[in-house]
């Protein structure tokens, strides 16, 4: 007894000593759309109520990753028979193969050799889609193939006109519409240099960006029965601020019910910077420090 006494002592000692009392050290944090700090029960409970989820990831954050996947889980419980996960690293036209791996008829190995998975997809994909095959919940790759987003940053969307019908049928419904004065867009326009001499080239880049933002948000659409919610999974630029894919699902159907997410890297993480304000509905903000997956 004498001795348990001592040790308690020496240890209150410790704590007392300024500089020696452990400090937390938390891997995330998140924060509302207006920076107030939320559980993740709390925006759990918000995303189960919505049609369409926009989960915003930086693709090298292994936080982003794993917290996608725990969302992937609460949600597969609580929307049970009624969750589809949908995924800008599988393009349309390999989908037949995302189905097909979905459903336990093409094994691993002949999946990941013909699919064209992203070279992280081992540790920050895969475990999504074994998890969808083991508790039966669809899975939809919605991304436009490369090849085609490739000859629109060349030439723009009129390249496409020439395409045969089943290769439009990986597409967005043409012709699509482009609003260059999006914040996102705009934003491109200065990062690439819009003046007059490369305004055509510029213009292509955003009108390459808008076309897989098109065909993501017809995808999600297409993919979603009444009564589902499909939670997608896509760069944060894709979705940030309301812009991007949310803006072409606005324009075909206004009432849906979207919730978005963003992750951001700060290096507080007490307060959510003034930048990342009102980038989505919520915000994971991740310590700038953070480890990164490649």
């Amino acid at each position: 007894m004498i001795k348990r006494r001592i040790i308690w002592a020496l240890a209150l000692c410790l704590l007392a000593v300024p500089g020696m009392q452990a400090q937390d050290r938390p891997a995330y944090r998140l924060f509302t759309a207006e920076g107030k700090p939320v559980s993740f029960g709390t925006m759990l409970k918000d995303l189960a109520s919505a049609e369409v989820v926009l989960f915003g990831e930086q693709h090298n954050d292994p936080m982003a990753h794993w917290l996608e996947l725990q969302v992937v889980k609460e949600l597969a419980q609580r929307k049970t028979g009624q969750l589809v996960l949908g995924l800008e690293m599988f393009e349309r036209d390999v989908q037949p193969l995302v189905q097909q791996y979905n459903t336990g008829e093409l094994p691993d190995q002949a999946f990941e050799e013909q699919s064209r998975p992203w070279p992280n997809y081992a540790t920050d994909y895969k475990p999504l889609l074994q998890l969808a095959r083991q508790q039966k919940f669809a899975v939809v790759g919605t991304n436009v193939p490369r090849r085609y987003a490739s000859q629109v940053a060349k030439g723009g969307l009129s390249a496409l006109e020439s395409l045969p019908a089943e290769e439009k049928a990986w597409l967005a419904p043409l012709p699509i519409t482009v609003d260059f004065t999006l914040p996102g867009y705009a934003n491109m326009a200065k990062m690439f240099g819009g003046d007059a001499a490369h305004a055509v080239g510029v213009q292509n880049i955003i009108q390459a960006q808008a076309l897989k933002d098109a065909t993501m948000a017809h995808f999600i659409r297409q993919s979603r029965q009444p009564g589902q919610l499909l939670l997608h999974l896509n760069g944060s630029y894709h979705s940030d601020n309301h812009d991007g894919i949310v803006w072409y699902l606005r324009q075909a159907e206004p009432t849906l019910r979207i919730r978005t997410i963003s992750t951001v890297t700060q290096e507080q993480l007490q307060k959510l910077d003034k930048e990342n304000l009102r980038k989505a509905d919520f915000v994971l903000v991740v310590p700038a420090d953070m480890t990164k997956t490649y």
